[in-house]
C-alpha cells in the first residue's frame, strides 16, 4: 500500500465540522488511529462559544479591529461580483447604512466557494472548503446570519499530527524542528506584527529554499510540506513563497485552535453563501444574477482625475448603465482582468495586477456503491444502510490529489444519500496535465489512484461523477508576487477592488477574500463625504448632458 497522510477532522453529523485529530498511513502498514480519549458529544452551540477570538495578541493586519459607526452621507455602491469578497464588502456596507446592489453574471452566487445542484439533484462545489480555526474574520462574518454546530472534546490539532506523523523520520523530524526554531514564528510568540514583517520580507524566495537554508530536508518537503502547499496554493514548495507558508505556520504555532479544521455540514450554497446571501437581502442589499459587465464608462476630467461614470451592464438581450457613489469590482485575477479598461495600464497600480497569474485546478467527486474508506471492516464497505469509514479531511503525498475527503461522511447534510456510498471529493494539484484531457480520462485516472490509496475498495464501482475545471482560481503565490497585488483603494477616487488576491496579510483563500471586503468597506467609509460630493457632480453632468452622442465623446469605454 503507497504512503499516505490522512488528517482527520473528527466532527458532528448534524452541524459545521469539528476538531481535527490525526491518523496516519504507512508504506505497508495498517493505519493506526489517534482516537479522542472519551465519548464524544455533540451539543447545539453557536460560533461565540466555540471559535476563540484569535485578533488577541494577533497582528493587527491579519485581525482588524471592529470599526466605527459610520456617520457620514449614505452612499450607492455597486458591486462586481458575488463571490465571497464581493459579499463581505456588502455585508459591511449594509451594516454602516449604504445602500448596496450586487451584480453576478453567473446564475449562482459564491464564486470559488459557490455551489450547484445538477439535474440530477447532486450538489456539485468549485472545490474542497476546509476552514481553519485562524480564520477570524470568515467566522466573524458568519457569525452576523449562521449558527452552528460543533462537537465538545478534546481536540488533537493539525501541528501535533504533523509533529506526530511516521512519514518522517527521527532525523527528519529534528531538522524540520531546527528550521521553525529559525523562523519568524518563534518572534511571532512574542510580538506579532514585527514576525508578520519579517515573513512579509520573505516572500521573495521560496519556502523550499528557505526551508532547506534552515536545516531542513528534502524528504520533508516531499512527504509532509508539499501536500500542505498543495492544498493552500495548489503549488508545490519548490513554487510557493516563503511568505505564504510561514503566515500560516506563525498563525498555527501561536494560537492554540488556529490548526483545527472544520468543515460545513452540506453544501457551501445551503450553508455559507445561500445564509449570507439571506442576511444582505434582509438588510436591503439586491443581488442581480446573470447580469454581466460589458464595459467600464470612465471619464478623464480637465484636471486630470479620472472617474468611473457607470457600468455597461447586460443580461441576454437586456441593456442598461448602472449608476452608483461607489464602485467596487470583487472578481479574481483572470475577472479583474477583463474588467479593466486597457487604457487603465497606463497606472503602474493596474499594470502590476497583469503580473498575476491564476493557477489551474481540477476537482473530482466520485460516488461510490460502498464506503471507500473503511479499511477495518470489508463487509461493513460493502453495505448501504449506514455510512462508514474516515470522517474527516485527508492529505497525502502520494497522488496527484493531495487534499480529499468522503463528503457523504464530512458533509452529509446534502451528500449523504440513502442506498448509496461513498462521494469522493478530490483536488487535483497541480491541475496543469489534467486541464486538457477528457472528463472520463480524468475519472479513470482518480480512481485508479483511489484503488491504490485504499486497496480494500477493490470490486467498488463508481456510480456517478463529475468534473470541475477552473482554468484560473487562486493567483500563484511565488516568490516576488506580493508586490504586484492592488490595494483596495485605486487611482480613481471612487472605485475600490476586493478580492483575495488584493493587498491583505493573509493568503489567496476564503479568509483573505474576506478580510479584502472588510478593508474594501472601510476605504470606502473613510471616503463617504467626497464619494457623495462626487456622486452628485456626475448626476448633475448626466442630468444636463442631453446628447447621448457628446456623453459618448467623453467616455471611455472598455
Amino acid at each position: 500500500m503507497s504512503s499516505s497522510i490522512i488528517l482527520p477532522a473528527a466532527g458532528s453529523r448534524t452541524g459545521f465540522r469539528g476538531d481535527t485529530a490525526g491518523l496516519f498511513f504507512s508504506g505497508g502498514r495498517r493505519p493506526i488511529p489517534f482516537q479522542l480519549k472519551g465519548q464524544r458529544l455533540f451539543v447545539r452551540a453557536s460560533l461565540d462559544s466555540n471559535v476563540s477570538d484569535m485578533s488577541v495578541n494577533a497582528p493587527k493586519g491579519l485581525f482588524p479591529p471592529e470599526p466605527e459607526h459610520y456617520r457620514g452621507p449614505k452612499l450607492k455602491v455597486a458591486i462586481i461580483g458575488a463571490g465571497l469578497a464581493g459579499m463581505s464588502t456588502a455585508v459591511e456596507l449594509l451594516d454602516q447604512g449604504h445602500e448596496v446592489d450586487i451584480y453576478e453574471s453567473r446564475p449562482f452566487i459564491g464564486g470559488k466557494v459557490g455551489s450547484f445542484v445538477d439535474r440530477r439533484g447532486n450538489h456539485i462545489e468549485m472545490g474542497l472548503h476546509v476552514f481553519f480555526g485562524c480564520y477570524n474574520n470568515l467566522f466573524r462574518l458568519m457569525k452576523k446570519e449562521l449558527d452552528f454546530r460543533f462537537p465538545v472534546g478534546a481536540p488533537i490539532h493539525g501541528i501535533r499530527a504533523f509533529l506526530a506523523t511516521n512519514q518522517l523520520k527521527t532525523y527528519d523530524k529534528a531538522r524540520n524542528a531546527l528550521a521553525l526554531a529559525l523562523s519568524p514564528v518563534v518572534r511571532a510568540l512574542v510580538d506579532p506584527d514585527g514576525a508578520m514583517r519579517d515573513i512579509r520580507n520573505l516572500d521573495s524566495i521560496s519556502f523550499s529554499d528557505w526551508f532547506l537554508a534552515k536545516g531542513g530536508t528534502r524528504m520533508s518537503l516531499q512527504r509532509m510540506w508539499d501536500p500542505v502547499a498543495y492544498a493552500l496554493g495548489f503549488i508545490d514548495c519548490d513554487n510557493i513563497s516563503a511568505r505564504c507558508m510561514l503566515t500560516i505556520f506563525s498563525l498555527f504555532a501561536t494560537k492554540t485552535e488556529a490548526s483545527l479544521l472544520r468543515m460545513l455540514k452540506g453544501s457551501p450554497d445551503v450553508y455559507l453563501s445561500g445564509p449570507i446571501r439571506q442576511y444582505i437581502t434582509d438588510k436591503g442589499g439586491r443581488f442581480h444574477l446573470r447580469w454581466g459587465c460589458r464595459k467600464v464608462l470612465y471619464e478623464r476630467s480637465a484636471d486630470g482625475e479620472t472617474y468611473v461614470t457607470g457600468l455597461a451592464m447586460s443580461r441576454a438581450t437586456n441593456k442598461k448603465i448602472v449608476r452608483a457613489d461607489a464602485y467596487v469590482a470583487a472578481c479574481d485575477v483572470p475577472g479583474i482582468k477583463r474588467l479593466l479598461p486597457s487604457e487603465w495600464r497606463d497606472w503602474e497600480f493596474f499594470d502590476n495586477i497583469y503580473k498575476l497569474v491564476g493557477v489551474p485546478v481540477v476537482t473530482v467527486q466520485l460516488r461510490y456503491n460502498g464506503w471507500v474508506t473503511e479499511l477495518q471492516d470489508l463487509e461493513r464497505s460493502r453495505q448501504l444502510r449506514k455510512a462508514a469509514g474516515l470522517d474527516n479531511l485527508l492529505y497525502t503525498p502520494d497522488a496527484d490529489f493531495s487534499c480529499f475527503a468522503d463528503l457523504a461522511l464530512s458533509s452529509p447534510e446534502d451528500y449523504y444519500i440513502e442506498g448509496q456510498g461513498s462521494l469522493l471529493q478530490c483536488v487535483l494539484t497541480p491541475g496543469d496535465p489534467y486541464m486538457p484531457l477528457p472528463n472520463d480520462e480524468i475519472i479513470n485516472r482518480v480512481a485508479k489512484q483511489v484503488l491504490v490509496l485504499f486497496p480494500s475498495s477493490q470490486g467498488l464501482e463508481v456510480t456517478w461523477s463529475s468534473v470541475v475545471k477552473i482554468g484560473q482560481s487562486l493567483y500563484r503565490e511565488g516568490p516576488g508576487k506580493d508586490p504586484f497585488r492592488p490595494d483596495q483603494k485605486t487611482p480613481l477616487k471612487n472605485f475600490f477592488l476586493a478580492g483575495s488576491y488584493t493587498k491583505q496579510d493573509y493568503i489567496d483563500s476564503m479568509e483573505g477574500a474576506t478580510l479584502s471586503g472588510r478593508q474594501a468597506s472601510a476605504y470606502i467609509c473613510n471616503a463617504g463625504e467626497e464619494l457623495s460630493a462626487l456622486g452628485k457632480n456626475l448626476d448633475a453632468f448626466h442630468s444636463h448632458s442631453n446628447s447621448p452622442n457628446n456623453i459618448t465623446d467623453q467616455l471611455s469605454l472598455v
